[in-house]
This record gives structure tokens, sequence and C-alpha cells, in this order.
């Protein structure tokens, strides 16, 4: 890529002082608004990775800003030492919009998946009577949860886990899309199943029609507790509330963060049922952050703008036209599958490095990301305008082709 030398002066800064743990495109942002984001010298670019879904309802928007500027001013951290006025509408909101009966808060997805772990091993063993320390959960191969250690050791990526062992024990990892696998590794000692509905770090895989329901199936004949971690599906971005919907597979834990507070703040949730989240007893977990004053006034916003400007309908809408013209229009010879549910889209490439695809396209003034080395995953803004939408496509298409 092209950089001036504004624009390497600040990535050698980042590279001599910051640890090499990421690898990004050679571009340094300062200010993003809506669909956009500017870098260092004042050029525009398309957002069509959304801080990984976070940024569903669009860069710094204004009524999310305004609850999160208004809160600073007032209390931003109390503990959870001591109530505060905003948790609790906070809360309920996430519980109705979920429909679980209670909710746990964390800062992120990785620490609310992490909650959900706990939850189902002490669910378990005190209400399952799985013997102590025996607890066992199915995980699908090509997860991603996180980046605890915990979460790295169950990974099947040797990115992801590689150096950092030995892994926790007391999971099992199973094919993902594949329910029949699912059942034949479910036993005694089987406390739950935690799978993301679709795989978005391992390049948005999406299952076959009725894996989730049948999982779902499978869960309740077991007496299993089903997770379904929806940090990056859920709140719109597969044009359902929660991707979850599309088969009616309700699971018994439900992990959110990232667009639960539209990208301005860690925000995260556990959601479930009384019967599941009453395992949890004063002392057995908590978060000096969690539920802090400041993140649920953003969380509150967040949520009334998904709602407010109906991005869920949105998302469906405008998924179903950009996953139309990709299939319509894209014509390289090594595209291997275009696929996408909502605004989550990817093109996988059987030999082009999708890398290079990312950084042609970045010339072009649209950033998106490679993953898994071949694919391509791209999740503008849910409130991306329709004309916004159609032009970056229109470089997405054209890009690829020349290429």
């Amino acid at each position: 890529m092209n950089t001036s030398e504004k624009t390497r002066r600040f990535i050698a800064q980042a590279e001599q002082f910051g640890a090499h743990n990421y690898r990004p495109l050679e571009v340094v942002l300062t200010r993003g608004e809506g669909a956009f984001v500017w870098d260092v010298d004042g050029r525009r670019y398309f957002d069509f990775l959304s801080a990984y879904s976070a940024v569903g309802q669009g860069h710094c928007h204004p009524r999310i800003v305004a609850a999160l500027t208004d809160q600073a001013k007032r209390l931003t951290l109390s503990s959870r030492a001591f109530h505060n006025d905003k948790m609790g509408p906070f809360l309920e909101r996430v519980a109705k919009l979920s429909g679980f009966e209670q909710v746990l808060p964390m800062n992120t997805g990785a620490e609310a998946v992490e909650t959900a772990i706990k939850a189902m091993r002490r669910w378990g063993y005190r209400v399952k009577g799985v013997p102590d320390g025996q607890a066992e959960i199915l995980v699908a191969a090509g997860n991603f949860h996180g980046r605890t250690t915990t979460l790295v050791g169950f990974s099947d990526e040797d990115e992801y886990s590689s150096g950092f062992g030995p892994p926790t024990p007391g999971f099992a990892l199973v094919p993902f899309d594949d329910a029949a696998a699912v059942e034949a590794a479910l036993g005694p000692n089987t406390v739950g199943v935690l799978l993301e509905p679709i795989q978005g770090e391992a390049g948005v895989r999406i299952p076959r029609g009725g894996y989730l329901k049948r999982v779902r199936e499978l869960c309740t004949q077991q007496d299993v507790l089903l997770c379904l971690d929806e940090v990056q599906t859920g709140l719109g971005r597969t044009g359902r509330m929660f991707a979850w919907e599309h088969e009616g597979a309700r699971p018994d834990l439900l992990v959110l963060g990232k667009a639960l507070s539209g990208g301005l703040y860690p925000v995260s949730a556990l959601c479930a049922d009384r019967v599941v989240m009453d395992v949890f007893t004063p002392g057995s977990h908590g978060s000096t952050f969690g539920g802090n004053p400041l993140a649920a006034a953003v969380g509150l916003a967040a949520l009334d703008v998904l709602v407010d400007e109906r991005l869920v309908d949105r998302s469906a809408e405008l998924g179903a036209h950009a996953l139309e013209r990709l299939m319509d229009e894209l014509e390289a010879d090594d595209i291997a599958d275009i696929r996408g549910r909502g605004l989550m889209l990817a093109v996988e490439f059987r030999k082009r490095h999708a890398r290079d695809v990312a950084r042609a396209l970045a010339e072009k003034g649209v950033l998106a990301k490679d993953t898994r080395t071949t694919t391509l995953r791209m999740m503008p803004p849910l409130i991306i305008s329709r004309a916004d939408l159609d032009e970056a496509l229109r470089l997405v298409i054209s890009t690829i082709n020349a290429t």
C-alpha cells in the first residue's frame, strides 16, 4: 500500500512500543462517523468490518455518544460493592430483549464466555449431580470464543493456542455442523454444549439448516445446557435479533457483547433463566467494572438505537441484497464460495490470499478483513445506507474480479 510519512511514523511508533500480537493493514485511523472512517491523511474509507461487528450502530452514533458523555459527568464507576441507578434498567432491558429471566453483566466477550463456562459447570454439579471435578463441555472445531488461556486451550487453530498450554481440562472437541457427532459425544458428565451459531473468525461458516435445532433437541433430551456465543452474531448482525432465531433453537445460556455498546465502551453479558443463574451466590463470581453505570448507560442507548432505528430489519434486507449482488457479479475464477446471513458476509478463495485482497480493497477505500488465509470477511455497520452499500459493493466486486 502507498503510505504517507505521517502514516509510517504512527505505524513505526506502534511497532516499536507495542507487542506484535496483531498484524494490521497499513492504515492509521483517526475518526469515524456512521459507516465511514478516516485516516490521518484525511482519506475516507467504507468500514466493512465494524470492529468485528461491535459497531453495528455505526461509528460515534450521536445518541450513544450523548449517553456516554452525560453519564461520564455524573458517575462512571461504583463497583459492585454498591448499587447504581443505571444497572437495574440496563439489566431489565437486556432481559426483556433477549427473553431470559436474568442477566449477568461483564466487560468483554471473553469474560462473558468464561462466566458461561462457570455457570454450566456449577449447574452440572449442583443441579444435574455430576461428580465434582468431572464436568465436560462440548465445543466445536473451528471455534473462536476469546483469548483467555482456557478459551484458546480448546481451540483447534494453532495460531491461537500454540505455546499457551497445557490446555484446561474438561472440554471435548466435536466437528462443527455435525449434530450426529454431538449426539455421539454426549455422556453422563456432559454439562454443556458451547457453540457459535455462525463461526465468524473461521470465515463466516454457516451451518446447514436444522443443525442448531437438532443440537437443541439433543441437549434437552440429555439434560445438558446449550450455550450460544452470540458476541459477533447477536443484536441484528444476521438479520434477526439473535442468530438462534433463524431455527428457533433457543439456548439455555446466551452470551452477548460487541454491539451491546455500539462500539463505544466494553460491555458484555450472560443471559439465562433463574434455573441456571441461581447457581451464582455472593462471592462466587464478579467484576469490578461489570455493570458499572457508564457501561450500563451506554448499553441502554445502544439497544434503544438498535430497536428504534429498526436495524435488525435493515440487516436482513441489505444483507440479502448484498449477497445477491456478490453471487451475481463476482466472476473471478478462484472463488470457492460466497456466503452470508444478514450483514455478515464472506468470499472464500481457492488459492488467493485474502490479505492481498484486503490490501487492494483498502487502496480503493474499503476496509475489510482476511481470516483463515483464504477468506475475506465483510461486516458493514447495520446503519449503512443502501446507496453507500452499493457503492462499496461495486468497489469490492470490481477489485476481486480484477485481481
